[in-house]
């Protein structure tokens, strides 16, 4: 029997549910929209979706596709999770994420003329870390493929008809996820694949700066279409 595993399942149902009711008639209008700022680092987004989709209820959906960078971690507890206790070699790190979310959006309130939304829904990341020792022969990379969610509020400035500026502000939450790297993977489970002696889960958390609790901060500009 299949069942769901992921939170795109219940999104899915969720999505099919209201299109089953004949007042919940799926209608709306399509919006795009292009924003900068921070999550989990600085990034861009793009995203695309409905406006008000439901005959009755003022709820809109988006999909968006997230480009961020932020900090790799500890590249010397790194290596000791990962690779060796050596720490010859100049440290260089890096790390970035690309973001999927899917957003519903529900109006809560009014400031003045400016309506005030809430959004909220699942969040998947894909982190990658990379670190490389010049002159000590060592470049590896450490991912992490966490599953979480997201709540925020944002507003919409016109400035024609068709395109408004968007400012969001919101808190995103990822759960534990497995962290892998050159040959080692550490699970939350403490299930561990070729772990290094005297290191875990915890460790490798501690050295890795992976998604976690995250601000979202972004602003930029909403087309409809």
């Amino acid at each position: 029997m299949w069942r769901m595993k992921t939170p795109v399942g219940y999104v899915l149902v969720l999505l099919l549910s209201l299109g089953s009711f004949p007042h919940l008639a799926f209608a709306g209008d399509f919006v795009g929209g292009l924003s900068a700022g921070t999550s989990g680092g600085l990034g861009v987004q793009a995203s695309a979706g409905l406006s008000n989709f439901t005959r009755d209820l003022p709820l809109s959906f988006r999909f968006t596709l997230g480009y961020h960078t932020g900090n790799a971690g500890d590249p010397y507890a790194a290596r000791q999770n990962f690779i060796n206790d050596n720490t010859n070699g100049s440290p260089e790190d890096s790390a970035h994420q690309w973001q999927f979310r899917f957003d519903l959006l529900f109006p809560v309130f009014q400031a003045g003329p400016q309506k005030i939304f809430l959004f909220g829904g699942p969040r998947l990341a894909r982190y990658t870390a990379n670190f490389n020792y010049v002159g000590g022969n060592e470049n590896f990379d450490v991912t992490a493929n966490p599953w979480g969610g997201g709540l925020g509020l944002e507003t919409h400035f016109a400035i024609n008809e068709s395109t408004s500026f968007q400012v969001q502000l919101g808190v995103d939450y990822y759960q534990e996820t497995e962290l892998a790297g050159h040959d080692t993977i550490y699970t939350p489970d403490g299930d561990h694949v070729n772990p290094r002696d005297g290191y875990d889960y915890s460790t490798a958390d501690d050295a890795i700066d992976q998604p976690s609790v995250e601000i979202l901060a972004m602003m930029g500009l909403r087309f409809g279409f």
